[in-house]
């Protein structure tokens, strides 16, 4: 576990130069797996916990095929619940599907159904290549990683890091109570604008989760961001 060794205990400049090449081979790596993906991309988050026979499992399988009918390649954290079924979903109907692993003491394991696979050490450089592998998100019920990777995105859309970048919530009982509390807290106490609640698209519907990712896609061509400057403080 390298990143709980150079997070938690001071180093010697030695092997703190040894730590920093290995994540620069580590990007250069996912830089280098993105390259390979040769069409449009969709990640796809959601808890590794979610059983086979589960709904989330199902939307995740039913929006993998959706994507891989459209011509997209579909990029997972790698591991079982939904990233196996965004993953299986794309395989299954012969599209290209990708996965973004990590290194855990527990929980994580590559699932099957990657035709372009990768493990990372370091969170950070594998949640790089899911935003620059893709055109969009797509966000499934799920835990404390789930909502790191939906916060983020949306961190990334309201500072203008990313452009034309949609997120998609599936599963509107699941997400519902988290977006009336940031109503009720953050955009009451005018933490967030309504503006960036306008980033969310909630649905349960595999098809709209498709229909808003492709609608919003537009090759990258340098274009600036739409985002205002006075958003730059996403705190």
């Amino acid at each position: 576990m390298q990143d709980r060794d150079l997070l938690q205990t001071h180093h010697a400049e030695e092997e703190l130069r040894r730590h920093s090449e290995s994540i620069g081979r580590e990007f250069l790596s996912g830089f280098e797996a993105v390259e390979h993906i040769d069409r449009p991309a969709v990640s796809c988050f959601g808890s590794a916990r979610a059983s086979e026979r589960s709904r989330p499992y199902e939307l995740a399988r039913e929006t993998g095929r959706l994507f891989a009918e459209a011509g997209w390649a579909v990029v997972t954290g790698g591991g079982p619940g939904v990233m196996e079924a965004a993953n299986r979903g794309c395989q299954e109907t012969g599209g290209l599907s990708v996965g973004f692993g990590i290194e855990l003491p527990h929980e994580q394991r590559t699932n099957g159904y990657c035709d372009l696979a990768l493990t990372f050490d370091h969170f950070y450089a594998r949640k790089t290549m899911f935003v620059k592998a893709a055109e969009g998100f797509c966000v499934f019920p799920g835990g404390f990683g789930t909502a790191d990777e939906l916060f983020e995105s949306l961190t990334l859309i309201q500072t203008g890091k990313v452009i034309h970048f949609p997120v998609v919530l599936v599963g509107k009982t699941y997400w519902t109570p988290l977006l009336e509390w940031v109503r009720r807290s953050a955009l009451a106490d005018g933490m967030v604008s309504q503006d960036d609640l306008d980033l969310l698209t909630l649905t349960d519907e595999p098809r709209v989760a498709l229909e808003t990712v492709l609608d919003a896609y537009q090759p990258r061509d340098g274009r600036p961001s739409p985002h205002a400057p006075e958003k730059a403080d996403a705190q």
